[in-house]
């Protein structure tokens, strides 16, 4: 068995999956069988994939290391969030249209907007000149 880490070209989503073989990932890409969990698009490309190397004494001290550095950044990730919430307004999925009618209706709001946006929805916002940043969020604290 091998697991490659695959990218869809048309809405760069990436994720892994599990072949019998690279063989079998060539025969079944040939074969027009890949494709994407998101959009369903047979755009489907491997992904750059470091190896992960094991030895007895290097692997639980960086374990260890890595654990730690996770649980530092899902601290300020959790503490970014309560920020969020306390000051700024929860607009959903129309965090588009939101932003389109503050930047170009100068509908001033006493506190900023966050919400949901696809990577198209912050392209075209950029492209039209209206600041929007992505920033990424714990659904709950078991995460």
């Amino acid at each position: 068995m091998i697991k490659y880490n695959l990218l869809c070209k048309e809405c760069e989503f990436t994720f892994d999956s599990w072949f019998a073989s690279s063989r079998e990932y060539d025969k079944l890409k040939k074969k027009k069988l890949i494709n994407c969990h998101s959009c369903g698009s047979i755009k489907v490309e491997k992904n750059l994939m470091a190896p992960k190397l094991i030895s007895k004494s290097f692997s639980h001290k960086n374990e260890k290391k890595d654990l730690i550095k996770y649980q530092k950044i899902k601290k300020t990730i959790n503490e970014y969030q309560k920020f969020i919430k306390k000051n700024f307004d929860y607009v959903g999925e129309n965090f588009a249209y939101e932003a389109r009618s503050i930047h170009y209706n100068n509908n001033k709001r006493h506190k900023g907007i966050y919400g949901t946006a696809s990577k198209q929805d912050l392209k075209e916002l950029k492209e039209e000149g209206i600041d929007a940043q992505m920033v990424p969020w714990l659904e709950n604290e078991n995460n």
